[in-house]
């Protein structure tokens, strides 16, 4: 236990930024983004990407997978893929008449879900108790998943055909959805010409590991959060349930988890306490699919970030 408090709040930050460095080797022009997807990792919590095919949510999931050098498994949702292709299964073997357990690539530090919403809602759901008690049970023996555990999924917008949208139970389990979008003009062309020798993900080498990574998950933990940052973050939750516009607000999970994203971006900013901007900053990705718009409301145009942006900019900031 000693080794895990040996790591300093500067000392993690150092390496934070060695990781965002890495990761930017693939992705390129989305330095605000790689520092958000972080930030639910170091959380210890699971992210959700969406955006439209081909603007690099696979190759963002696969780059912090890879630099985090942590042992992790892709599963490709599809409409046939069936519970136990996530989870595992029984195989009886006929020379030790027993049955034997395979594991499926659940049981991985990082799990890449890769287009999570084209697999059915059985299948989504396999991965419900994995995600939220880091453990599932399979023919009545529970299983410990290994750590750290973490989910990184992709998946398309709803609107696009052949999706599943998630249950609200299951959305809930990722700390963060946020869109990566397209780069600009000049990153397009780095990330375009990178392809000319090849595969950028091929070269890519961790810079960190399994038990670095734990011990900065446990400095987040411990970065000050202040009364008025606190005081910030409830006005925001209790704001969400007050809205005229939504049916459900933000609940306490939700509240918990904004607290914890906003300490853990207080670190990716070299900070040991949390100032309410990182509450502002982070809301949006942590409570946008948290929250419900009233059918009037999505009728007339209005989407649960919009919703989250008035909100955040009717809210005072109190930085004293």
């Amino acid at each position: 236990m000693a080794e895990m408090e040996a790591m300093t709040v500067a000392e993690a930050s150092a390496k934070i930024d060695v990781i965002i460095d890495n990761i930017e080797k693939v992705i390129h022009g989305k330095r605000t983004e790689i520092k958000r997807a972080l930030a639910a990792i170091l959380c210890g919590s699971h992210l959700l990407l969406e955006d439209v095919p081909g603007v690099g949510k696979t190759m963002l999931a696969k780059s912090i997978a890879v630099t985090l050098g942590c042992n992790y498994k892709r599963i490709q949702f599809t409409p046939d893929l069936l519970p136990s292709d996530i989870t595992g299964v029984s195989i009886y073997r006929q020379n030790t008449a027993e049955f034997e357990f395979m594991e499926g690539p659940v049981f991985a530090n990082i799990v890449l879900a890769d287009e999570i919403n084209r697999a059915s809602p059985k299948t989504q759901s396999a991965l419900l108790e994995c995600m939220e008690e880091r453990q599932i049970t399979i023919d009545g023996a529970t299983r410990i998943m290994p750590q750290p555990f973490f989910v990184i999924a992709t998946q398309n917008p709803i609107e696009y055909e052949g999706t599943y949208p998630l249950p609200e139970s299951q959305l809930d389990r990722f700390l963060m959805k946020q869109s990566i979008g397209y780069p600009p003009r000049e990153d397009e062309r780095a990330v375009i010409m990178a392809q000319v020798a090849g595969n950028p993900l091929e070269d890519l080498k961790p810079v960190t590991n399994a038990d670095e990574l734990l011990q900065m998950i446990n400095i987040v933990r411990k970065i000050h959060v202040s009364d008025a940052s606190a005081d910030y973050l409830q006005n925001v939750i209790e704001a969400t349930r007050n809205h005229h516009d939504l049916y459900l607000g933000a609940s306490p999970r939700g509240a918990i988890a904004l607290f914890r994203a906003a300490q853990a971006m207080a670190l990716i900013n070299k900070k040991e306490f949390v100032l309410p901007d990182y509450v502002k900053e982070m809301a949006p990705f942590v409570l946008g699919h948290r929250v419900i718009v009233k059918p009037e409301a999505r009728i007339g145009g209005s989407t649960a970030n919009e919703i989250i942006g008035e909100i955040l900019n009717e809210v005072p900031v109190d930085n004293s």
